[in-house]
This record gives C-alpha cells, structure tokens and sequence, in this order.
C-alpha cells in the first residue's frame, strides 16, 4: 500500500485547511495519508511520495524550508511539486519569467527594500491613486500594505519592509468590487475555479481576514490566461497541482496576481469531485 505525506505545519489553528477531504479519495485508491509538519524529523524514506500542501510559516523561513523540500528530495520519496519548481515559485520574482513569456501580470516594480523614493515612483509611474507593497517571499498576505495618501499606513509599511526584497503594484480596484479568480489544475488539467471576494473594508481575500469564497464557471479568457501562465513553467511535465489567481484590470482584461506552486489552498468543498481528481492526478503519479 502506497504510503503518502502532505508537508503541513506544526499547527493549523489560525488557518482553513481542506487537505484532509483527500484523504477518503487517496484511501479508495490504495493510498494511506500521513500529515507531517515540515519541522518535524521525519524518516522520508518511508514515504512514496511528500505533497506539500500547508507549511502556512515558511515564509518566516524559507532557507530552512527549502533545505528540508532539499533533504526530501534527496529521499526515496518523490517531492511534489518538483524542487526546482517550487525554488523557481518561492520568489515572486517568477512573476519576472512571466512577463517576459508575454504572460499578463499586474504591472510591478521592485525594490531590494521599501524606501519613500520606491513609492513615489510607483504612484508617479501608474497615477493610481493606491499601491500594494509586499515581500517578494510571503505567504497568507503576510506583510502585505495596501497604501493610499495615509502617513501612518505609508511609515508602518517603509519600517517594515525596508530590509526585505520587496515588490510594488498598483491597486486593482476590481479585487474590492469583484474580488480575485482562481484556477486550479490537477495533473495539468482544469479542475475547478472559484471566486474569492474579501470582507468590507478588507482587500486581503484569505477566509483568514473574512474573506468570502464561491466556486464559479471559468469564462474562456480565464482559462487561456491560466493556460499560459502554466505554459510559461519552466517545468517540462504537467504538475500535481497548480493555483492561478487573477483579476480584472481597469482596461478590463485579466492578468495573473499570483502563480501558486507550492502550498496554495486548493479549496476542495467549492467544487464537487474537485478532492477526487486531486487524488487521481496523485494516483497517476505511480
């Protein structure tokens, strides 16, 4: 019996997590489900395959993350996604490789650290009237700014971003409006798509911060934008999973927020079956 671990934390009690609802499909299919935390000293040896599902805290380490996804690489155990993948995810940078794949994505600007000169630049740059600061490794929102004509947002954001790589990019009103879009695909195929709406007076759509979370028909030009971001992998094989989130930009077209290799929640219960073909797509992984 093929024995699986999802990489998760040594506590999920600030989080929504739906990892375990693949468990029952896993079982139907042969598999046993451990969840290990990724701090854990752990055998990898005994497992056939690591899927990293929510090690929600490695962005507070994320050299120390990549050593253990490094030691389980180097296991019996087959790592998924792949390491070089997730190492090329880590950074936001990656949104760079997209670009010059002619990927849509947010228009960004980045900083080795958030300095005032960063964010004139930025508001002269794009004449929005808001921007969004945050590192170029984070997780969950985790040291995310949203910053208008605010003095007191502005010095909190330049204090805490001012010795960490950071990116900038303009506020897309259509996130409050509307919200952010979701495309999931397992094994390389479409499974769902869900829309994500944060709380009034929130831009943050994590359920963590409020957000609300509805599953949706993707329209055509969603699905080519998350065909492309995924064409744009420098990976040359379909992977486990995938997360394309997206918004509608003021000229109404769609570009990529964020390309989610990693640990993206994967938000079995918005879409019947969705738990099913995660599994399947691990199953043919044998």
């Amino acid at each position: 019996m093929p024995r699986c671990a999802f990489l998760t934390t040594d506590t999920l009690d600030d989080f929504v997590t739906y990892d375990r609802q693949a468990v029952a499909p896993l079982a139907a299919l042969g598999w046993t489900v451990d969840e290990v935390p990724w701090r854990a000293e752990a055998d990898w040896d005994a497992f056939d395959v690591v899927v990293v599902r929510s090690p929600w805290d490695y962005q507070d380490d994320p050299d120390a993350f990549l050593d253990v996804l490094a030691a389980i690489d180097a296991s019996t155990a087959r790592l998924e996604n792949p390491l070089a993948v997730m190492r090329w995810n880590l950074r936001k940078t990656y949104l760079r490789d997209l670009d010059a794949a002619g990927v849509p994505i947010v228009p960004t600007r980045w900083a080795d650290g958030l300095a005032g000169a960063d964010l004139d630049g930025a508001f002269g740059a794009w004449g929005t009237p808001e921007v969004v600061a945050k590192p170029v490794v984070s997780a969950n929102a985790d040291g995310t700014f949203r910053l208008g004509p605010d003095p007191a947002t502005w010095a909190e954001a330049l204090v805490a971003l001012a010795d960490r790589p950071c990116l900038v990019q303009p506020f897309v009103p259509d996130v409050v409006a509307r919200g952010e879009w979701s495309v999931f695909a397992f094994g390389g195929a479409v499974s769902h798509a869900i829309l994500k709406t944060p709380a009034p007076g929130d831009f943050r759509v994590q359920e963590e911060h409020g957000g609300v979370i509805r599953g949706v028909s993707p329209e055509p030009d969603l699905l080519a934008l998350a065909d492309a971001a995924l064409a744009a992998v420098p990976w040359p094989e379909p992977l486990l999973y995938a997360r394309v989130d997206a918004v509608r930009m003021p000229s109404g077209s769609l570009a990529v927020m964020e390309l989610e290799l990693i640990e993206p929640s994967l938000y079995f219960p918005y879409a019947p079956g969705s738990a099913a073909r995660f599994a399947a797509a691990l199953d043919a992984l044998r």
